[in-house]
């Protein structure tokens, strides 16, 4: 009916899988099948007590009008001293900017950054928005193959390689969806060694930043000089179990914080104010949620990389942050895409095929254990005789 009338950018703009999967899984229970959920990177944790008490209290004191464009000036001076206590750097609120979720950072950033035919280099596997936000920019994507072989981390010649005249922004992210890879310092070192003085921006998309089992990520904006070409991506959803108060944050140079400033009041015009008192409350109060919920990933991480390790033609790495594992299929002689249906429809699992975030995630399927121990067990059980039937 409405053939033509699109603009092709808009037409061209893709979805998120896990969101596409969620919806078949769900067409499936309602039909009375009872199904896994291993698809969707979501917490299955409650939002800690005292930050939902401190989004109700706003309600009840009248936090429901228009805040400041940027955000509110207390939840931006927590931000700032959380910023110092856990990515060891030193911020002010004027480089901070308040955002309802973590995706409009990379939409905006991508947006004030990349002019049509640049290019920004983006490691692959990984979060499909990434790739659709810089096609949308018309920007040029430049896919940084991210390896088992390698830990999942980048492969440092591979980047040298990629780097051009053309190039405009550099993406991270680590720890990493959708493999759990972790970039070490030595890592970042080199990274910047790279790109300084280049006049190439990075998006350091640090989401899962406090979800590690090891060693803590290192942010490139720690190292000299990189600080002011460096956008950091972090938020609520993850950390705190609070993806649907929507609720994110980017800590940039002030310059790029202005120009983020005109995207947000030509679009959203500001984040709730509730919402940005209960996100004070999670930044200020105790992490012992935080600490606790780390603590039962790790367990269940132990648990189903073994359970895969113990299905033949499955291989699965220990990821080192994040709550998915990212587990080789190639020994069974399936595409991921088909796989992942093939779970869904015989075993009642939902799982995402690894091209799902990319064209090198071929071989591969994420797998969530943002569920119970229970659940991740019978997952197991399912996926192995899933296996056997092949």
């Amino acid at each position: 009916m409405f053939e033509g009338c699109f603009v092709q950018r808009v037409e061209d703009l893709r979805t998120e899988s896990a969101f596409e999967m969620l919806a078949k899984a769900k067409k499936l229970e309602s039909a009375g099948r009872e199904i896994i959920h291993l698809e969707i990177g979501e917490p299955d944790f409650k939002t800690p007590a005292h930050i939902v008490e401190a989004g109700v209290k706003a309600l009840r004191d009248g936090y429901t009008r228009y805040t400041q464009v940027t955000g509110m000036p207390d939840l931006k001076e927590a931000v700032v001293s959380y910023t110092s206590t856990y990515k060891n750097i030193n911020t002010n609120a004027d480089e901070v900017v308040i955002v309802p979720g973590g995706k409009p950072i990379i939409f905006y950033t991508i947006l004030a950054l990349v002019n049509e035919g640049d290019e920004v280099i983006c490691p692959n596997p990984s979060f499909p928005i990434y790739e659709n936000v810089i096609r949308y920019a018309g920007g040029i994507p430049v896919f940084l193959e991210i390896k088992e072989e390698k830990d999942f981390r980048v492969d440092i010649e591979d980047l040298k390689k990629k780097i051009s005249s053309k190039t405009k922004l550099l993406v991270l992210n680590s720890p990493a969806n959708p493999t759990g890879g972790v970039l070490t310092q030595q890592d970042i070192l080199q990274i910047a060694g790279l790109i300084k003085g280049k006049g190439i921006f990075v998006l350091s998309d640090e989401i899962y930043g406090r979800i590690c089992y090891g060693t803590k990520p290192v942010s490139i904006a720690t190292v000299p000089e990189m600080k002011d070409y460096t956008v950091i991506l972090d938020g609520f959803s993850k950390t705190y179990s609070m993806t649907g108060w929507r609720l994110g944050y980017g800590i940039m140079n002030k310059a790029i914080a202005e120009k983020i400033s005109s995207l947000m009041v030509n679009s959203v015009s500001c984040t709730a104010g509730f919402v940005q008192m209960a996100g004070k409350a999670a930044l200020e109060g105790s992490q012992d949620d935080v600490d606790r919920m780390v603590e039962k990933f790790e367990k269940r991480r132990d648990m189903l990389v073994s359970g895969l390790n113990s299905i033949n033609g499955i291989k699965c790495a220990v990821p080192q942050g994040a709550f998915y594992v990212f587990p080789n299929i190639k020994e069974l002689g399936i595409k991921s895409d088909k796989f992942a249906d093939y779970l869904l429809e015989k075993a009642s699992v939902a799982a995402l095929s690894g091209t799902a975030f990319g064209c090198y995630g071929e071989g591969y399927i994420r797998l969530s254990y943002a569920n119970s121990m229970d659940n991740l067990e019978k997952a197991l059980e399912r996926i192995s005789k899933a296996v056997q039937a092949l």
